[in-house]
């Protein structure tokens, strides 16, 4: 398999920390996307992929710039060589 499960959990994962962090509830990023919270919370889990002009607005949404958020996902990919 190209890209395992496991690692969209990851990104999920960063992306809810962030979230956090920011203070923000999933109901304010799905608001700021224009989305239905059950869009986040389904990219949170792992359970949807998110494609880069999206990750590159979630970002914006969490208001990261979209380098940094990406540089925290590839620290939090487990073996990196993978990636």
């Amino acid at each position: 398999m190209w890209v395992h499960p496991d690692q969209h959990k990851v990104v999920g994962q960063c992306l809810a920390r962030l979230r956090r962090e920011a203070g923000l509830t999933q109901k304010d990023i799905a608001g700021r996307l224009r989305k239905p919270q059950s869009f986040v919370s389904s990219y949170e889990a792992g359970q949807r992929r998110i494609d880069v002009l999206e990750l590159l607005r979630i970002a914006v949404a969490l208001e990261r710039e979209p380098v940094k958020v990406f540089e925290e996902i590839v620290e939090a990919m487990p073996d990196r060589t993978a990636v």
